[in-house]
């Protein structure tokens, strides 16, 4: 997928284009977030009910606090916990306090992290709160979600002369580039489609490129410049490129992006996206069929179904087909 495919997206106008604004699409099971800016689509993020969000102003009570530190774990009235930072020295357990989330739970193969917060009186002023303040919308323009969706679910993206390839590891984000081309050719072209999709993946944290390996100095310099440019308004550290081709970028790690997503639960992933491929579903008729892998029929939430039959005024089937890919469900509206 090109960068440009969802440009001047139909639904999405924004009032100032020099600021840009979120757009949220309150599906079922999660909602979805694009950041356009100038007509374009810069950003994607994914929110699951009752999931916590960085940004969120919330009130926990303060379970236990670390001697001698500004450092505690508080817990929410529905029973999660949130490592606390910043906490004042008068603050004693057993107190409601005032938090905004820093980090939202981050779940990994074997392992889940709690979720991040910082005392509100000491958290700097507030970012956007997107999921609170975007701007609603029934649906997003045709192709604008899915190229996006379809591109996290297969961790590869393709561009003229190469490819871009994802992957998740506990450590960090890893990003390889293959491709045609003289080595810094390839990574001068890599550089405006890495700089595009850290963004549109949600991506944050400690994030590897992987660059061919480039023998002159100079030409390593020119990629580093390339990047350092493409990056500009990516607030992000970044170590020079090794002999090697490797690059390091760190950046704030808020949240699961739409890769860390797939990693932990694919199939969750793959069942909310089957409900908004029914939801969009067009025709005449009483009957929405909604065929998916069984895998994901046994996902799918009775509430989830009594939505989409809500939403689209339908009686609502569901068809296991082992023939399906978990990434490929099917709708069709039918008379009966």
């Amino acid at each position: 997928m090109r960068p440009e495919r969802c440009s001047n997206p139909r639904g999405l106008t924004l009032a100032d284009p020099q600021t840009g604004a979120w757009y949220v699409e309150r599906g079922i099971g999660e909602d979805r977030a694009l950041f356009t800016r100038d007509g374009k689509i810069e950003a994607a993020k994914i929110h699951w009910p009752g999931e916590l969000y960085a940004g969120l102003e919330i009130e926990a009570k303060l379970a236990s606090k670390t001697s001698g530190s500004r450092r505690g774990t508080a817990t929410t009235a529905n029973g999660q916990d949130i490592l606390v930072d910043y906490l004042p020295a008068d603050i004693t357990e057993g107190q409601t306090i005032a938090l905004t989330v820093t980090r939202t739970p981050i779940s990994e193969r074997g392992r889940s992290k709690l979720a991040h917060g910082r005392h509100l009186a000491d958290s700097p002023a507030a970012a956007q709160q997107w999921l609170a303040d975007g701007i609603a919308r029934p649906e997003f323009a045709s192709g604008c979600w899915e190229d996006i969706w379809q591109a996290a679910a297969s961790g590869e993206v393709e561009f003229n002369g190469g490819s871009l390839h994802f992957s998740v590891t506990p450590a960090m984000t890893l990003i390889d580039i293959d491709g045609s081309g003289s080595p810094k050719q390839l990574a001068l072209a890599a550089v405006p489609i890495i700089a595009h999709w850290l963004p549109a993946f949600d991506l944050g944290g400690s994030i590897g490129i992987d660059f061919p390996t480039i023998e002159a100095k100079a030409d390593r310099k020119l990629v580093d410049i390339a990047l350092a440019e493409a990056l500009a308004d990516w607030p992000h550290e970044r170590t020079a490129m090794n002999g090697f081709g490797f690059v390091q970028l760190v950046a704030r790690f808020e949240g699961p992006s739409l890769l860390h997503r797939f990693a932990a639960s694919r199939v969750g992933m793959c069942a909310r996206y089957a409900l908004r491929v029914a939801e969009l579903a067009r025709g005449d008729g009483p009957v929405l069929l909604l065929r998916v892998h069984p895998a994901l029929n046994a996902k799918l939430k009775p509430e989830w179904i009594e939505d989409l039959a809500r939403r689209s005024g339908r009686q609502v089937e569901i068809e296991a087909d082992p023939g399906l890919a978990l990434e490929s469900p099917q709708a069709q509206i039918r008379a009966s």
